[in-house]
């Protein structure tokens, strides 16, 4: 069966962020990806200019509109990340809910970028929105720690914490929840990131049960941009490929990650010359280039299944 992925985020011209860093993913591993650009800009915003055009509410009903004249407006996964504009947010809302209505098996994998390191890139109006309304829809959510708190208004100062807010956030929709980063530290020292996850599962007899796992990541020094989107779209993948086991879903999506990111942090360097750091335009994903470890990926980081519960 074809599985179509609506995709509802950022596009730029050169480089990877958005869009550009979640398609070619997904398609290598199968997906049919439909596309909507929700900016346009010539690259990411780190660099030292940038330019384009964004896409209005109005715009994207008009877009969204045109899909279902033509009635192909059945998908199986919606995938959507950043968002600075409550009435685009609330149109995104709109549409999920048609969409559901009409594949209620339709799962929803939502990044809900809020900011990082204690401080918001987003207005703080659209807070409530992603609370109340995006959040409850969500089938699957990557946030990362600061969000995570944002979202449930609890602070992570301890695994057991992390485990507390994951179920808040269950509670609040989502079945599977990963945490892509933390500031907890890592049993394996302070060259790793400790990223958590949590899934609800329904056993064939109707009980519940929920699994915890647990991941250090090796660290990079390095910023990269597009991370979170490629994260989010290869998890997408990997849990449709293992609906049950979200201890091979992550293994396999934080795995792809490393190998990417070791890729471009070694092109990087090569580019930018011994004592340099490289610029954002080096640091660009080497997305094509790790096209045989999306595929077929080598597991290099291993989740731990948690035993930590809430209480």
């Amino acid at each position: 069966m074809e599985c179509r992925v609506l995709s509802i985020q950022s596009h730029v011209v050169r480089g990877y962020v958005g869009n550009k860093s979640a398609t070619f993913p997904l398609q290598v591993l199968g997906f049919e990806v439909d596309s909507i650009n929700s900016v346009q800009f010539s690259n990411h915003t780190g660099y030292a200019h940038w330019k384009g055009q964004v896409l209005t509410a109005e715009e994207l009903n008009v877009l969204y509109e045109g899909i279902k004249l033509n009635k192909v407006n059945r998908y199986d996964y919606i995938l959507t990340g950043y968002s600075r504009d409550t009435s685009f947010l609330e149109t995104v809302v709109d549409i999920i809910q048609e969409l559901k209505a009409a594949n209620p098996s339709l799962v929803y994998v939502c990044d809900p970028v809020m900011g990082d390191h204690g401080a918001m890139y987003v207005p703080e109006y659209l807070l409530p929105v992603y609370k109340d309304k995006v959040v409850p829809l969500a089938d699957i959510l990557t946030p990362n720690q600061f969000e995570a708190e944002l979202l449930t208004g609890r602070k992570i100062r301890t695994e057991e914490d992390a485990v507390e807010v994951m179920d808040l956030l269950h509670k609040m929709g989502p079945e599977t929840v990963v945490l892509t980063s933390t500031d907890l530290p890592s049993t394996r020292g302070d060259q790793f990131l400790v990223a958590l996850g949590s899934q609800n599962i329904v056993k064939a007899d109707g009980t519940k049960t929920s699994q915890k796992i647990c991941m250090d990541i090796p660290k990079v020094d390095a910023v990269f941009v597009g991370t979170g989107d490629l994260f989010a779209a290869l998890l997408l993948a990997w849990t449709h490929h293992h609906p049950k086991d979200l201890k091979a879903a992550c293994e396999k999506t934080v795995s792809i990650m490393h190998h990417v990111i070791k890729r471009t942090i070694t092109y990087a360097n090569e580019m930018a010359g011994p004592g340099n750091r490289p610029s954002p335009a080096q640091l660009e994903l080497r997305m094509v280039q790790s096209k045989a470890d999306i595929e077929n990926p080598v597991v290099v980081v291993e989740a731990k299944i948690s035993q930590k519960s809430s209480r």
